[in-house]
């Protein structure tokens, strides 16, 4: 038997659904050990986190499979319409790497893999979830409006984490606060300190290079 014909059979057993549950499994592990070890349930908010990350993914398999759903023109906005609040959670876990020098319960070394686990694993949500959601884009609309799409779903992802970090804004608070957060946006867009645009613009340019880059490599590692 070949090389070959071992790793076709050893994928074919797992998925890519598979290995994600693994991971995030390997995070909640780490939670329930810190836990255990340390007495504290101070990073428990990372699950709920990892959950929102998650919403996202779901959300985007689901419409993926669906092509009535797809062909038809309201049903598909008002999905992506609720794809678009949820999006930004996949890639504001990244953020939460903030909170490693706040806490000394357990080994920094600790922290620092059980943060980032989490912090992977919502990238993984995020950039998966984008390329679903831009695949249908591109079967819809055509391959020139691709990196449209991705630039303007990487600006309000930035724009999201913007809101949730420093104005502690949530994605149901489009229902729960929706005056705050139009107040918010408004302050923002027409009053604009050069270190939110700063920050928002770095963080939209980062994310589409990692999207962009883990795109081709895996197109490259196909070939």
């Amino acid at each position: 038997m070949s090389t070959n014909h071992v790793i076709r059979q050893n994928d074919a057993k797992l998925t890519l659904n598979h290995w994600l549950f693994i991971s995030c499994c390997f995070s909640i592990l780490l939670i329930c050990a810190r836990v255990a070890a340390t007495g504290y349930f101070t990073y428990l908010f990372l699950v709920w986190n990892l959950f929102l990350a998650f919403i996202p993914y779901a959300i985007s398999e689901w419409v993926y499979q669906r092509i009535p759903v797809i062909e038809n023109r309201w049903k598909r906005l008002i999905v992506l319409g609720g794809w678009l609040l949820f999006i930004p959670n996949s890639f504001y876990i990244v953020t939460d790497l903030f909170h490693l020098e706040q806490f000394d319960s357990a080994p920094k070394w600790f922290d620092l893999l059980l943060l980032f686990s989490f912090a992977w694993n919502g990238l993984l949500f995020g950039i998966l979830s984008v390329r679903r959601i831009e695949t249908i884009i591109t079967t819809i609309y055509g391959e020139r409006y691709s990196i449209l799409f991705l630039l303007v779903v990487m600006w309000l992802n930035a724009f999201g984490i913007y809101l949730g970090r420093y104005g502690r804004y949530n994605s149901w608070d489009v229902i729960g606060r929706p005056f705050s957060l139009m107040d918010k946006l408004l302050d923002v867009i027409f009053h604009p300190i050069s270190m939110e645009w700063g920050m928002i613009t770095l963080w939209a340019a980062f994310m589409a290079l990692i999207y962009i880059t883990i795109k081709v490599m895996s197109r490259q590692i196909k070939h």
